[in-house]
């Protein structure tokens, strides 16, 4: 059944007004009538090819794993239900526009726009990663410029549909299955679009390569991202460090981390020796200084030799 303006999801999700468009339909801004909050819904993408069943299943199991992962830079999946034959996505909402529309109505950012912005998304995609989520789909479109300033990665581990093959690494192209490298190759496309106005290798991922003219600083984390084999790129930990270090207007480096300091430890006061019970006992001999009567008397002495050696040679 078509959900309107008014309506219910899970007799719970009061469905408000339209406030975009995603794969699978309308996202909603709706109501949380249980705990009285503004949240977004939308219906997700379901398998045409499977089994409705089995396909509901499935964006079920995704939902629920998205629902692991909490960072201020993503978004945060609050439930997922049935609703009919649909599946619905509840949703933090955020006021924003996704990055592609953006880009195609301001142009291209600054390397130093898209190394913070980047530095926000690996260190989101880094999160779900520790939760073992894999994104899948990171691209302009999944990415929502919001309108206090800050970055959020949406759509993570719910898999919407067929993804932009422009974004895609050339593994998950040649069939294999999505993984954090293939992860940091979609953020390196992301941002390379970001700076260049085209992804690197075309709208279909299948062009000559763009030659990047526009990204200055950023251009050496670009290049280890966009690595054809998966074990050359770096991983998402020393690219949040480096795309900070282009966001401040310093360039990007890939250094390993320096060992910390070993802690200081203040000396303690060596513990007297002591001797074996077996052995001598030795008296310690010190130096007593001479009185000080016995040294003005050695000072006298030592005059009178010199004074009769001058009598002595006067005479002669």
């Amino acid at each position: 059944m078509k959900k309107t303006e008014g309506s219910l999801v899970g007799e719970r999700y009061r469905l408000d007004q339209p406030i975009g468009r995603g794969r699978a339909g309308i996202v909603w801004l709706a109501f949380d009538t249980m705990l009285h909050r503004t949240v977004a819904a939308k219906p997700t993408y379901l398998d045409p090819e499977r089994d409705p069943d089995e396909a509901r299943r499935i964006a079920l199991d995704e939902a629920k794993r998205a629902m692991q992962v909490v960072h201020p830079s993503a978004v945060t999946v609050y439930d997922a239900l049935q609703d009919g034959d649909d599946v619905w996505l509840v949703m933090e909402y955020v006021p924003s526009r996704n990055m592609a529309d953006f880009l195609a109505e301001h142009g291209t950012l600054t390397p130093e726009q898209a190394g913070y912005l980047g530095a926000a998304l690996g260190a989101a995609l880094a999160s779900a990663h520790g939760s073992g989520v894999i994104h899948g789909a990171v691209e302009p479109g999944n990415v929502l410029l919001a309108d206090d300033g800050g970055v959020k990665l949406t759509d993570i581990g719910i898999h919407g549909g067929k993804p932009n093959p422009a974004y895609l690494a050339p593994e998950v192209k040649r069939g294999g299955e999505p993984t954090v490298a293939s992860d940091a190759y979609a953020l390196g496309a992301t941002l390379f679009e970001a700076v260049e106005g085209a992804p690197p290798f075309g709208p279909e991922g299948e062009d000559d390569p763009v030659v990047p003219s526009r990204s200055g600083p950023l251009t050496a984390a670009l290049e280890k991202l966009l690595r054809s084999e998966p074990d050359l790129r770096p991983t998402l930990g020393d690219t949040v460090a480096a795309l900070r270090a282009v966001s401040k207007g310093r360039q990007a480096g890939f250094v390993p981390p320096t060992a910390p300091a070993m802690p200081t430890v203040p000396l303690m006061p060596r513990p007297p020796r002591v001797p074996p019970a077996n052995a001598a006992t030795r008296v310690p001999v010190t130096a007593d200084p001479a009185p000080s009567s016995m040294r003005i008397a050695l000072w006298a002495v030592a005059a009178l030799v010199v004074v009769l050696a001058v009598i002595a040679v006067l005479v002669l």
